[in-house]
C-alpha cells in the first residue's frame, strides 16, 4: 500500500478477447497502489509482487467495473484478466540501498564527501534492462562525490567504498532522474541499480602517505634533498594493476632526490628513508601524472602506489665514512701513510648485502702504494691511519669509488661497503724515488760502485751495487715493484747517453739532481 510501481499488462475478457494493453501504447504504467487510483481488483493483485515477477489476476465485476461497466470498452458485470508483469517498485520512504558483493582485506581508505573518485559500473533498471557501462567507453568514470556532479543517490552509494570493493546499489528514483528519466533510456519514475567497483579515490588535498613495510636496524642516516639514490620499486594503481616495475628491468632507478627529476609525490615519499628500507608510497594525482595520466598505462587523476626498496644513497659532498672494528692491543707508533707500500685483506660488498669481491678468494692480500692512484680513491683514503693488525669498515660513496659508469660486477652509482684488515706496511720512498739510503752515501760514490776500478760501471756492476747495500741494511727500493726492473730503470736514468755504461761524470745523486732542477728553473 503507498508503493510507487511499473508494470506491463495486457487485458482480455473471459473469451480471450483484448480490451487493453500498455504494450500496445510502448508505455508502462507508473502509478500508486493502494490509494484509490486503480480498480480494487487490480490494488488487491499487485500486493505483494516482486519485480520480474508474472502474474495473472482474474478480477471479478464488483472488483472491477461493476454493473456499469466502461461504454464502449467494457460491458456491465464484466470479468477481467489481467496478465501483468512487475517492473519497478518503491516508495517514497526509501533510501538508497547498498550491498557489499565484494571488499579487499586491507582498505587504506574509505570515499568521504568532496573525494575524487574513479570507477567501473554498470547500470540497470530494477528489471535488469541494462542502460549503460563504463567498461565499454574504454575508461573509468571519473568525478568528484557530494559536490553535485553525480545523481544523489549515486553521491550516497558511493560513500564508505573502499578501493578495489563492489558494490550493488539500489536507488529510488525520486534520488535519480526523477519525473522526467532521462533520454529514451531511462524512463520517468524509474529505480536505477548500479553494479560498482571502485578503482581509487583521493582528495586533492591529500598529501604523500608513506607506510613503512620493513626498517633494517640501526639505522643512521636518512635520505635529504639532494642525495643520489638508488632504489628499486613496483608501481601499481590503487586496484592492484602493476604499471611498472624495476624489477623487470633488472636494474635499480637511480636518480637525485627532492631536485625535481621524479614526480613531486615520489620526491617527497623518498626523503627520510633508510638504506635498506622498504616503504609504500602513496600518491595523488595532482602530485603525480595529473588529470592527463602518461603513456597507455597510467590513466588521467589516477592514485600511484609505489613499494619501494631503498638500495642506497648517497650524497656528492659525501667523504668517506670509517668505522673502526678492532685494533691490535700493542701499542701502534706508526701508521699507514701516502707513499706506503700495504698489504691488506678485503672484503666488498654493495650495502644490500651483495658480495662483490674479496682478496681471500685469491688466496693472497692484496697489495698497493698509497697514494700511487693503483686503487679506487675511498679505500686509499680509508687505508691511510691504519695500525698493522686493525680491522675497519669503509662506506665509500660511488665518486670516490667507481663512479655513475660502475665497473665489471660494480653497478653504476653504487655506494660500495669495504671490510678492510691491514696484514703489513712499508715505509714509501718520496715521490719520484727508486731508492733512498738509510744514512749519507759513500763518499766517493763512483769508486765504491765500480767494483773492477776500470772507470765505467755496466749494468751486471750497477745491480750488485745496489742489491749489497739493500742487504747490508743501508738503503731500500722502492717497495712493492719488481726489484730488477727498478734496478734497470736506476741505471736508465744514471747512463744518460745511454751506451750500456755509467761514468762519474754521469752519476748525480736524485737529491742533486733536484737541487740542479730548482737552481734552472731559478
Amino acid at each position: 500500500m503507498g508503493d510507487f510501481v511499473r508494470y506491463h499488462y495486457n487485458g482480455t475478457f473471459e473469451d480471450g478477447k483484448k480490451f487493453d494493453s500498455s504494450y500496445d501504447r510502448h508505455t508502462l504504467v507508473a502509478i500508486v497502489v493502494g490509494v484509490g487510483r486503480l480498480i480494487t481488483g487490480m490494488d488487491r493483485g499487485l500486493m505483494g509482487m516482486c519485480v520480474n515477477e508474472r502474474r495473472r489476476l482474474i478480477v471479478p465485476p464488483h472488483l472491477g467495473y461493476g454493473s456499469i461497466g466502461v461504454a464502449g470498452l467494457i460491458p456491465p458485470d464484466a470479468t477481467l484478466y489481467f496478465d501483468v508483469v512487475l517492473l519497478d517498485v518503491w516508495n517514497k520512504e526509501d533510501t538508497v540501498q547498498v550491498s557489499t558483493l565484494l571488499r579487499p582485506p586491507h582498505c587504506p581508505r574509505m570515499v568521504q564527501d568532496s573525494d575524487f573518485v574513479r570507477y567501473h559500473y554498470n547500470g540497470t533498471l530494477l528489471d535488469g534492462t541494462a542502460f549503460d557501462t563504463s567498461y565499454s567507453k574504454g575508461g573509468t568514470y571519473d568525478t568528484y562525490v557530494g559536490s553535485g556532479w553525480l545523481i544523489k543517490g549515486m553521491d550516497q552509494g558511493l560513500l564508505g567504498m573502499c578501493p578495489g570493493e563492489r558494490r550493488k546499489i539500489v536507488i529510488p528514483p525520486f534520488l535519480a532522474y526523477g519525473e522526467k528519466g532521462y533520454g529514451t533510456v531511462i524512463p520517468s519514475q524509474a529505480s536505477l541499480v548500479f553494479h560498482v567497483l571502485l578503482i581509487d579515490v583521493h582528495n586533492p588535498k591529500d598529501t604523500v602517505q608513506l607506510e613503512t613495510l620493513e626498517l633494517p636496524p640501526g639505522c643512521v642516516r636518512r635520505a635529504v634533498a639532494g642525495d643520489f639514490m638508488r632504489y628499486h620499486y613496483n608501481g601499481s594503481l590503487m586496484d592492484g594493476t602493476l604499471f611498472d616495475s624495476s624489477y623487470s628491468r633488472n636494474h635499480t632507478y637511480n636518480t637525485y632526490v627532492g631536485q625535481g627529476y621524479i614526480i613531486p609525490g615520489m620526491d617527497q615519499g623518498l626523503q627520510g628513508s633508510c638504506m635498506g628500507e622498504r616503504r609504500r608510497i602513496t600518491i595523488p594525482p595532482h602530485l603525480a601524472y595529473g588529470e592527463n595520466g602518461t603513456g597507455d598505462k597510467i590513466p588521467g587523476s589516477a592514485v600511484l602506489i609505489f613499494d619501494v626498496h631503498v638500495i642506497d644513497f648517497h650524497n656528492p659532498a659525501d667523504p668517506v665514512e670509517i668505522k673502526t672494528l678492532s685494533r691490535p692491543l700493542e701499542t701502534c707508533n706508526e701508521t699507514a701513510k701516502l707513499g706506503d707500500f700495504v698489504h691488506y685483506h678485503y672484503n666488498c660488498s654493495l650495502l644490500d648485502g651483495t658480495r662483490l669481491f674479496s682478496s681471500h678468494d685469491y688466496g693472497a692480500p692484496q697489495e698497493a702504494t698509497l697514494g700511487a692512484h693503483k686503487v679506487i680513491e675511498g679505500l686509499d683514503t680509508g687505508l691511510q691511519g691504519m695500525c698493522v693488525g686493525e680491522r675497519r669498515q669503509l662506506v665509500v660513496p660511488p665518486h670516490l669509488a667507481h663512479g655513475e659508469s660502475g665497473a665489471r660486477g660494480v653497478p653504476g652509482s653504487a655506494v660500495l661497503l669495504f671490510e678492510v684488515e691491514l696484514v703489513s706496511r712499508e715505509d714509501g720512498l718520496p715521490t719520484g724515488y727508486l731508492f733512498v739510503w738509510h744514512e749519507d752515501p759513500p763518499a766517493h760514490l763512483f769508486e765504491h760502485m765500480d767494483l773492477n776500478k776500470d772507470g765505467e760501471v755496466p749494468v751486471e756492476e750497477f745491480s750488485t751495487f745496489i742489491k749489497a747495500q739493500v742487504s747490508e741494511g743501508k738503503g731500500r727500493l722502492l717497495p712493492g715493484q719488481d726489484p730488477e726492473k727498478t734496478i734497470g730503470d736506476m741505471f736508465q736514468n744514471q747512463d744518460r747517453n745511454q751506451d750500456g755504461k755509467i761514468t762519474a761524470e754521469e752519476l748525480k745523486l736524485k737529491s742533486d739532481e733536484d737541487q740542479d732542477r730548482v737552481h734552472e728553473e731559478l
